[in-house]
């Protein structure tokens, strides 16, 4: 990937930003566990990655942001391909993360129309309702194996919670925000995700016989709910990243203090993308021995070659195939 250079007024303001990490938490006795991301740089990288617009970045770097939250979930060396194919102008999005942490994406449209200004964040008149797909890829896999769900509720994060719900069937909270300045600056971005682990094993204090598909006792019931109500209550995490007054361990504990959260990573996760000119150079290679002549006689020369993934522009000169 050849990395976009931020312009100088957001490298200025993000100097004095908390560094973008991925928090890993857990809390209620191993009851829930979560996980916070602040974004900001990340999305900011997206956004010059793609060269995009006010809504087209609030749309990628939303599913982006819930896209790096998955990667916790991951076993080692897997992958996974998350795709929403809608009905709405916007038409849908790609994202691919990795358990090393590295995310790539792109918008089906990057240029939506806009009939008037925008006067509100709702997204279903850009999305429109569409099947958003999860295709998993182990290390020891031999095909992916994939899901997927009809959502439309214009709100990627709800897009996400729902297929978790329907489609693996586990208790799942996404939240997640981009804030923009009045000039139209990312300030801030972040993510967080709850998630209630079966009884078998997730509670300390209970044995492994217990069938974790046995209803909820009302004591759970109650926890759970508190749980809930407390991630509910959670403002803005972009426009909180934005006014730089708390970090990211500040918002887990003030949040989920009765609950007593623990920390048990910090890690980094990246808007990255392997894509290279020699990568480019050897998919050429391998066109059609008339078209791959075609060019080599006709150009155009430098070939101009656009990453989708990641928005990267490669020039190769015909005389390098």
């Amino acid at each position: 990937m050849i990395k976009a250079e931020l312009e100088k007024e957001i490298q200025n303001f993000l100097k004095t930003s908390e560094e973008d990490k991925l928090h890993l938490f857990t809390m209620a006795d191993g009851r829930i566990r979560g996980a916070l991301f602040n974004g900001t740089r990340f999305v900011n990288q997206i956004r010059a990655q793609h060269k995009l617009g006010i809504l087209e970045t609030y749309i990628l770097g939303q599913a982006a942001l819930c896209g790096a939250l998955t990667i916790p979930m991951m076993k080692d060396k897997e992958n996974l391909a998350i795709k929403f194919e809608g009905n709405g102008p916007a038409g849908g999005y790609s994202i691919e993360a990795d358990s090393a942490g590295f995310i790539r994406g792109y918008l089906f449209n990057e240029n939506i129309p806009l009939e008037k200004p925008l006067d509100s964040w709702d997204l279903k008149p850009f999305l429109g309702g569409g099947t958003l797909s999860f295709s998993r890829m182990h290390k020891d896999d031999k095909l992916p194996q994939m899901s997927s769900v009809y959502v439309e509720n214009g709100n990627i994060a709800l897009d996400f919670a729902e297929y978790f719900a329907q489609s693996e069937q586990i208790n799942t909270a996404f939240n997640s925000s981009i804030q923009f300045d009045k000039s139209g600056m990312v300030t801030g971005a972040g993510a967080m995700y709850l998630q209630v682990m079966p009884k078998t094993g997730g509670i300390k204090n209970s044995g492994s016989g217990i069938d974790s598909n046995v209803e909820e006792s009302d004591e759970d019931k109650i926890l759970l709910q508190k749980v809930e109500n407390a991630f509910k209550a959670c403002p803005s995490l972009g426009l909180l990243y934005s006014e730089k007054e708390v970090d990211s361990e500040d918002i887990i504990v003030g949040l989920f203090r009765e609950f007593k959260p623990v920390i048990t990573l910090k890690r980094d996760i990246i808007f990255n993308c392997p894509c290279s000119e020699e990568f480019f150079i050897n998919h050429i290679r391998n066109l059609p021995k008339a078209e791959l002549e075609d060019i080599k006689k006709n150009g155009p020369d430098p070939l101009e070659i656009t990453c989708r993934n990641c928005g990267s522009v490669f020039h190769i000169k015909t005389e390098r195939l």
